[in-house]
């Protein structure tokens, strides 16, 4: 099979970049001394993780309980769902302790320790839980000035059916850095506002075996990770044009595109129209902010050059746009109706979620296997 042969729009992986961008930051971890837990989050995919588990201890994380129930059924064990825990969600966590996962869920209350704990109970296992921390205001978590901390601590050591396994915390301001020493002062502060809270734990007597940090710009640009024990990452094994923005990758290393067919010309508006809208590529503007506005996606012909000073500039439902950034002339001769371009993406786990397949190419536009994803909550 070759990429001509496909119907599009489809996902393309290039198993070449794929394993480079793995190397990279495994290297910077054993630099480091730290195991990296990789994020199942953006490959959806046993293949992938096979590859980004390669070295480290096994364990996993992930973002849906679909996630962590494939995972496991292909012998992942050890997996933290990394999203805070809701009522609705215990049924499936503890189907899952009861089959052998050493799933850890993670909270940010007093409310969820005492639904967790009571669902230990009840069904006569123990969750270990990681206490989430707010390191930059981004998202979720326990501060490291807030009483919480302690008091959550204290109820997860002395409640049946639960434990406290740790402290886990996501820089996610990273993604919205101008530039690389903003994104190394960043993984500081993520590293020493979870070491300062696993230190506050255990001065009060209460366990915390671990310590978690993690975001694909933090990782690949800390300095020093003491007290830690692991990284968590996961757009990083194909990287995306957000990242390549913050300088965290270069353009030529997202592994990931969209390969879509031209299946038309507006010439007076200067435009190519191809079968990829926002259902293919997603709506995510993650560069819009960034010095670099790459639309909705940098345009690549179909061998994955990119075509100098293309994007896609507006999308419909099936329908995308590709244009001059400059509004300079298209160069239509490039894009004949019927012809294949490749269009790298924004935010490479928003694209993926779009499709059920990787076409996995390996430096060339010949197929050289088929890996599937998991999709779904």
């Amino acid at each position: 099979m070759d990429l001509s042969t496909l119907e599009t729009p489809c996902l393309i992986l290039d198993k070449g970049k794929l394993k480079n961008n793995i190397d990279r930051l495994h290297k910077r971890m054993t630099k480091l001394g730290v195991n990296l837990r990789p994020h199942g989050k953006s490959a959806k995919n046993m293949d992938v993780m096979t590859m980004a588990l390669e070295g480290q201890s096994g364990g996993i994380t992930v973002s849906t309980l679909k996630e962590a129930e494939y995972y496991f059924s292909h012998g992942i064990t050890d997996i933290v769902y990394a999203v805070g825990i809701a009522p609705v969600k215990m049924k499936r966590i503890v189907g899952l302790i009861n089959k052998g996962a050493e799933i850890t869920v993670l909270l940010d209350s007093i409310e969820q320790v005492t639904f967790v704990a009571e669902a230990g109970r009840k069904n006569g296992v123990d969750i270990p839980a990681l206490i989430e921390l707010d390191c930059d205001g981004h998202r979720s978590g326990v501060t490291l000035e807030d009483s919480l901390l302690l008091d959550i601590g204290r109820l997860l050591t002395n409640e049946k059916g639960v434990s406290l396994a740790g402290v886990l915390t996501h820089a996610g301001e990273s993604y919205q850095c101008k530039s690389t020493d903003e994104i190394k002062a960043m993984a500081e502060t993520e590293r020493a506002m979870a070491v300062k809270c696993a230190e506050i734990l255990r001065q009060d007597g209460l366990p915390c075996p671990i310590v978690s940090v993690g975001s694909t710009p933090t990782a690949n640009f800390a300095e020093d990770l003491t007290g830690v024990t692991e990284v968590r990452a996961g757009v990083f094994m194909f990287y995306d044009l957000v990242m390549a923005g913050l300088g965290v990758c270069d353009e030529s290393d997202v592994a990931l595109s969209v390969l879509t067919s031209v299946i038309g010309h507006q010439k007076r508006k200067g435009w190519a129209i191809t079968d990829a809208g926002w259902m293919a590529l997603s709506r995510d503007r993650g560069t819009s902010g960034q010095r670099v506005d790459q639309g909705y996606g940098l345009v690549c012909d179909a061998e994955g050059a990119p075509m100098k000073d293309l994007i896609v500039s507006g999308t419909n439902q099936e329908h995308g746009i590709i244009s001059a950034r400059q509004q300079t002339e298209l160069p239509l001769e490039a894009l004949e109706i019927g012809s294949m371009v490749r269009i790298l993406p924004n935010h490479a786990c928003a694209t993926g979620a779009m499709y059920d397949r990787y076409y996995v190419t390996d430096g060339s536009t010949a197929i050289v296997d088929v890996w599937h994803r998991v999709n779904g909550w």
